[in-house]
């Protein structure tokens, strides 16, 4: 798989926009997957505590509007100095694009999902996609694009494990369904992959003249690796500090285990495609001499 081409960056970016379409569908209009994502969610809301609430809400609020533009003048101001422009130039609207259709859809397709057992707590009707999911993600898929070839599969580690943070804090939290954080990712790799798609094809048309960059190599994943293993020992350590109440939770919420399971998946795949598309097309223009 590589994204020197604009064919394989553009079949990710439909396969994403039909699979959008798809969970909204699943999260509007079927009722069996509805009462899913509400089970699921239920699962997210009976982990929350008082204790834990303040920090969940500030890991929420790292994919605020704030946070989520500065990041964005960040990475153009990288991609800036690592002499790529085309990328420095995109990469704001990309964050522009993605946000703005997540709120068009949230408006467009807003509709009361009642659970009588969240009470007075009751998720807006404009709720889906997920603005924050659709923020993490973007800030997570867009780090992997400025970031330098031999530094994408940690960046793409880091940001994958950001964007889940964040997706399982606003769902602790009780902001959103399961289902919202599906769709803001989503629509932030169908964004990020017909950004990639035009960067190969404008590549095509009028190469740059950038300098030879320092190919990625394999053992570029070993901190990526090192993330993965932190972050299992983190989640061991906790279940081992409680493992019959553990089991116990997740044998009552086996639909929440399921939903965790399949969020966190979506998240490693998206991180993982773009970092793993990207660094063939690197590897494979570091070889040719510059220009």
């Amino acid at each position: 798989m590589s994204f020197r081409r604009p064919a394989p960056p553009l079949a990710f970016a439909l396969v994403s926009a039909l699979l959008l379409a798809v969970t909204g569908l699943f999260a509007k209009l079927i009722p069996i997957t509805q009462q899913g994502d509400a089970h699921t969610l239920q699962g997210f809301v009976g982990l929350n505590a008082p204790r834990l609430t303040p920090a969940l809400d500030r890991i929420a609020h790292l994919a605020d509007p704030a946070p989520y533009a500065l990041w964005a003048l960040v990475l153009a101001l990288v991609a800036l100095l690592r002499g790529r422009w085309r990328v420095a130039l995109g990469l704001p609207v990309v964050f522009v694009a993605t946000g703005f259709t997540t709120e068009s859809l949230k408006h467009l397709l807003a509709g009361p999902r009642l659970e009588e057992w969240l009470g007075h707590a009751q998720i807006a009707a404009a709720s889906w996609p997920s603005g924050h999911s659709t923020a993490a993600m973007t800030m997570a898929l867009c780090s992997v694009l400025a970031a330098p070839p031999r530094l994408r599969p940690t960046v793409a580690a880091v940001g994958g494990a950001f964007a889940l943070a964040v997706a399982y804090a606003i769902l602790t939290l009780g902001w959103h369904f399961p289902s919202d954080v599906f769709g803001g990712y989503l629509v932030a790799m169908t964004y990020v992959m017909l950004f990639v798609a035009l960067i190969a094809w404008t590549e095509q048309r009028w190469p740059s003249r950038r300098g030879v960059e320092a190919a990625a190599r394999p053992a570029d994943a070993l901190p990526a690796f090192g993330v993965a293993l932190l972050a299992a020992g983190a989640a061991g350590g906790l279940a081992l500090a409680r493992p019959h109440q553990l089991v116990g939770y997740a044998a009552v919420h086996t639909t929440f285990v399921v939903g965790a399971i399949a969020i966190a998946a979506l998240a490693v795949v998206l991180a993982s495609v773009t970092a793993l598309g990207l660094r063939s097309g690197s590897a494979s223009r570091a070889a040719r001499p510059a220009r």
